[in-house]
Order: C-alpha cells, then structure tokens, then sequence
C-alpha cells in the first residue's frame, strides 16, 4: 500500500470530524522495550491528566523483538530492517490504529518506507522534537544519541530542516554514548557512573555552543534529564507522546 500523507503537523493530518471518542494511537516498539514501556506509561498519564477521572489512552502496541532489529543495524541492512518495521505497521493500521508513533528515533532512518505502507499518519520524531525546540526560541542544539543518529544524516537533516543548527559530540563521546545506551539502558542497566559520564558530554556540546540539548534516543530519558544539563533539555519520547496524544483527542467527541 502507497500513501503521500506527509509527515508534518500531526494535527492537520488528521481526518475531520469527530469520532466519539479519543482515535486509536498506533505504538511499534520494542526497540528496546525499556522505552517502549515509558511510552505506554506517559500517553496514559497524559490523557488521564487532561480528561480525569478513570481516563486512559487508547493504544495498539506491537513490540518488536529488538535483537533481530539491532542485528539487521549492525550488519546495515536498513532496507531489510525497514521492511520488518513496515510491515508490522501495516498490522497495527489494519488492527484499527488511526495514527502512528514509531518508538524510537535511531529507526526513523526508515520513517518513509514505514509511512509509504500505510495510509494513517506516522508522526515524525523529530518533528516533534523540532518544534519545541523553535517554541523555546533555540536555534542551537546538541543532539545525544546512538552512533547511527548522531553520524548518519536522516535525523540531523531533518532538525536542520526546520532551521536548527545541530552539534554532535567528538567520536570518543559519541563511542561512549553509544555503548552505554546498548550495552546498559536498553538492557535496564542505570548506572550513576554513566550519568555522570553523559553530564560531561553535554557539557562539553554546551561548551561548543549549544542552547539545548535534544536526548535523542528513547532510553537516555531513563539515565538523564533536566537537572543533568546547563541549558534546557528536549526529550524526544515525552515530546512524541504528547504529539501522540494531542492527535488522539484532536476532533474526539464526548469520551
């Protein structure tokens, strides 16, 4: 199936009208499932924050098995890694999910041939991260990340894009960062010696200039936040939820 719904404003991809109640938010995840679950928790405090009572939110949640995922980057068969995540999207779009969050940035490398399998909208990671950046008046940031996001061009491209000047840590940081989002957070493992060793990266990207820092790998949000950086902070997966949520109960009737 072949689709141009863009990936823009997740609001004004959405179908006018009113459905009743709050639209059906599609989750591909897993990758790890430690962030995935952070997903889950934060879209349904969310929408219980803004509707009470015994609200939550209404999710469809496919998780992936990250090994073969995390096999298929090493090796850099995005193409192929691609498709196993298109596919199971097409899953979640034929399941009834009315738009889509992918839960993880490193594999927004494949958010186009994700959203050319389907018709509902995908909402782009860093777009969302984008935006509140602009919204906070930055125009320089320092992006945090796995080695593929940080390197490669498919996620900076796409901030720079929205008029950002985006910095990355020097290889040995980027190596470190890298390891420890692998090798410990996406394994549960938190560690205060890593958190400390993020805090000097950061520091060392605001020394080069940067206005914020964009936590851009789902599973840093478990090992840094706000209180570990001298300038503001962007985490990308509570930034994805709330875009994610606002899409949900945009145009949603009494629920």
């Amino acid at each position: 199936m072949t689709t141009s719904a863009p990936l823009t404003s997740p609001a004004s991809q959405l179908p006018s009208g009113t459905t009743g109640r709050p639209r059906l938010i599609g989750m591909l995840g897993g990758m790890s499932w430690e962030s995935t679950a952070q997903y889950y928790r934060l879209a349904n405090e969310l929408v219980r924050e803004r509707l009470g009572g015994l609200h939550s939110a209404r999710i469809l949640l496919a998780s992936l098995d990250f090994a073969e995922i995390e096999r298929l980057q090493a090796a850099g068969e995005w193409g192929r890694a691609g498709q196993v995540l298109a596919e199971e999207a097409a899953r979640l779009e034929l399941a009834g999910a009315e738009v889509l969050l992918l839960c993880t940035n490193t594999m927004h490398k494949v958010a186009d041939q994700v959203q050319a399998a389907i018709g509902i909208p995908l909402l782009h990671l860093a777009d969302t991260t984008a935006a509140a950046v602009q919204a906070a008046g930055l125009g320089t940031v320092g992006l945090v990340a796995t080695a593929y996001t940080m390197e490669q061009d498919f996620y900076r491209d796409r901030l720079s894009g929205h008029g950002l000047r985006v910095l990355v840590p020097d290889a040995p940081d980027r190596a470190e960062v890298h390891r420890v989002i692998y090798e410990e957070l996406c394994l549960g493992v938190v560690r205060d010696e890593s958190r400390e060793v993020y805090r000097q990266v950061i520091e060392r990207l605001v020394a080069g200039g940067a206005e914020g820092i964009v936590l851009g790998c789902t599973e840093i949000e478990l090992l840094v936040g706000a209180e570990d950086s001298p300038v503001p902070v962007f985490p990308t997966t509570r930034l994805h939820v709330e875009a994610a949520v606002d899409a949900s109960l945009t145009a949603a009737g009494p629920v």
